[in-house]
């Protein structure tokens, strides 16, 4: 037996999905002063994530394995300039700057792979990588007979 008593919705009585405010009808935006305005609601940005320390270890230690591989390019590079008949100490200057240049713009670019929210920032990566690259081009002039 079929129960009479239980009321079923019209299918358009059904709103489904409905914005908030969606039962006041639009007005168009009144000009101020002749001028018309639009109103920009705030962006909130995302929060800057805090770095764990297993980030922190894990950037340390390669940005001590590229240390110890740009040691080892120093002094090839001393070498193979010296082999080119420059003076050694201009040789060993030479390649202390291209170690200090190495190191600057990797630790720009390991602070960028830890956490870019927080370290990719102006203040923090265009320091970085000047003094790396002011020290790569000095090492290229200095290497020079």
């Amino acid at each position: 037996m079929k129960n009479t008593n239980a009321q079923t919705p019209a299918p358009d009585a059904d709103p489904g999905f409905k914005l908030p405010g969606e039962d006041a009808p639009a007005k168009p935006a009144e000009p101020v002063d002749g001028i018309n305005t639009i109103e920009v609601a705030p962006v909130a940005e995302a929060p800057v994530a805090d770095t764990s320390s297993r980030d922190l270890a894990v950037g340390a230690v390669v940005f001590v394995i590229l240390l110890v591989v740009y040691f080892f390019v120093r002094n090839a590079y001393v070498h193979h300039l010296v082999v080119r008949r420059v003076p050694p100490s201009n040789a060993g200057s030479a390649g202390s700057l291209m170690f200090v240049g190495l190191c600057f713009m990797s630790a720009a670019a390991v602070l960028a792979m830890i956490n870019a929210g927080k370290f990719l920032t102006f203040a923090i990566t265009a320091p970085l990588v000047a003094v790396g690259l002011i020290a790569l081009v000095a090492a290229l002039f200095v290497g020079r007979r």
